[in-house]
């Protein structure tokens, strides 16, 4: 399939905000925390203008408080997406997009909302297994742009047992230890997949709308539909999928998500409807409980 015919893949104007930052003689923000945030603006719910989100309140909370911590692991420095945030703002208010009050309230909403994600993200029972799986690899000092090396180190975790790995999950540095919730039990794993789930079932949803308003666009213009979509609806959720896989493995380690789909399923499961069922009625029966 020609993704480019069915705009998946995010285009978010990175080099044009970050160049802008650097001829202003602002301090650097890592250049992957500016391109994971631009990409996840432009798949949420606020508007565009030019090949830039329009920032509000609320979508500065979707981002930093509903969707980042779904996706990302970084290797350092998690404050860099409220930074990037902030690097937005400045570059809009610059553009008179922002009056100066706006863009007062806005900076202190991403700076405190930016200091909650840091928490966000080392709260393990929010965790999914590509971000699991990051912190597991990039602790064992593995070169995590090395796909074979990646490939030799899940082989090698395949082969503990099911409490040497929960050992391993227990011991990870970059996730707060909770002595109150059971730990890495057979309900975290059942927590952690349908987190999984969830989060990568989200992303494809955001990437077919982002789909769909291109070709709307191509529609009203009396332009043809995609080869794509002449009949094989199956290949266009396949591509979608497929891209949703690849902006995982981007934003934790680079294939990560899809080799833990494809080729490692049971290091990551993910629950069917009947253990979600269980798992849910245990829940609200603790919930009852307490």
């Amino acid at each position: 399939m020609n993704h480019e015919d069915l705009l998946l893949s995010p285009r978010t104007r990175a080099d044009d905000l970050l160049d802008w930052a650097a001829a202003e003689g602002r301090p650097p923000v890592p250049e992957p925390a500016v391109r994971t945030v631009l990409a996840l603006l432009e798949l949420g719910d606020g508007r565009m203008h030019d090949g830039f989100p329009e920032l509000t309140s609320a979508v500065l909370e979707q981002l930093l408080y509903e969707r980042l911590y779904l996706y990302v692991q970084p290797e350092s420095e998690p404050e860099a997406y409220g930074r990037a945030v902030e690097l937005l703002i400045d570059h809009q208010r610059a553009t008179k997009r922002l009056n100066a009050k706006r863009q007062e309230k806005l900076h202190a909403e991403a700076e405190w909302q930016g200091e909650l994600l840091c928490g966000l993200l080392r709260q393990p029972h929010l965790v999914t297994w590509p971000r699991l799986y990051a912190l597991l690899l990039r602790a064992d000092g593995v070169d995590t742009a090395d796909g074979t090396a990646v490939r030799a180190w899940l082989d090698g975790f395949r082969e503990l047992t099911e409490q040497q790995r929960a050992e391993a999950f227990a011991g990870l540095d970059g996730l707060d230890e909770v002595d109150s919730d059971g730990g890495w039990g057979p309900t975290r794993t059942i927590s952690v997949g349908m987190a999984t789930d969830g989060a990568r079932m989200l992303l494809e949803n955001r990437l077919m709308q982002r789909s769909y308003r291109n070709l709307a666009g191509l529609n009203a213009l009396g332009l043809p539909m995609p080869e794509e979509l002449s009949g094989d609806f199956d290949a266009f959720e396949a591509a979608v999928a497929e891209e949703a896989l690849r902006l995982c493995g981007e934003w934790t380690v680079p294939g990560l998500a899809a080799l833990l789909v494809h080729e490692y399923p049971d290091l990551a499961p993910e629950p069917g409807h009947q253990e979600i069922d269980e798992y849910l009625t245990a829940q609200g029966y603790q919930a009852d409980e307490e």
